[in-house]
């Protein structure tokens, strides 16, 4: 058996269950936190219902209002278009797919190759022009931390490593869906730990705003 084999059954085996496990237990403690710690009580007599606030707020906030389109139109479009990319290459892609139904037991129609493979050059595209528009943007580039960088890097190459894979790229094949593997396993295991948490908690916050204006009886 030569080495790309070896190391493609490694990533696929038990360094995809570390992987799994520290995301995980990492995920479960970060929304623990987050549930746990709550709101401060609020003893101030309710003037409306939470929920129903809670959720139009979390939908509404999704879309960019035209006030922050008018700011920021590029952060609004690239923003979409390298956000809508990825999660049409990692939900709609088949042998994903299939993956998550190996996984999770859960399955879905997907798209065709050729529309998944032009998604993901799009959010390639895109996330190149979020790397130069950072480190040249004044503000931007002031505010940047290195955990913004190793994001950035991680979620690139997760793209990049697809797309070479995919289009047969790097030789040997084995090496190059290894590659593949260890950096979407690399995703995982970092998640739970920096900014790519809000793939979860940004939905959250959006509720718990909302709710707490539908409470005070005003629009949020």
């Amino acid at each position: 058996m030569n080495g790309s084999m070896e190391f493609l059954l490694w990533v696929k085996g038990p360094l995809f269950t570390i992987a799994m496990v520290i995301f995980a237990i990492g995920l479960l403690a970060r929304l623990l936190e987050i549930f746990l710690l709550g709101r401060a009580p609020n003893y101030a007599e309710a003037r409306a219902g939470e929920w129903l606030p809670g959720l139009r707020t979390m939908i509404a906030r999704t879309v960019a209002d035209p006030g922050t389109f008018k700011r920021a139109p590029f952060n609004v479009v690239v923003g979409w278009l390298w956000h809508i990319g990825f999660l049409i290459a990692l939900l709609l892609f088949i042998p994903h797919i299939e993956l998550f139904k190996g996984v999770l037991g859960l399955y879905w129609p997907g798209l065709p190759n050729p529309i998944v493979d032009l998604a993901t050059g799009v959010t390639l595209v895109a996330l190149v022009a979020t790397l130069v528009h950072r480190m040249t943007h004044p503000v931007k580039r002031r505010i940047s931390t290195t955990e913004d960088y190793l994001v950035w890097t991680v979620v690139f190459m997760v793209v990049l490593t697809g797309y070479l894979a995919y289009h047969r790229l790097v030789e040997p094949y084995p090496l190059a869906l290894g590659m593949h593997i260890l950096s979407a396993e690399l995703l995982l295991v970092l998640l739970p730990f920096t900014k790519l948490t809000h793939i979860f908690t940004a939905f959250i916050a959006r509720w718990y705003n909302g709710a707490a204006f539908g409470r005070k009886g005003v629009q949020s």
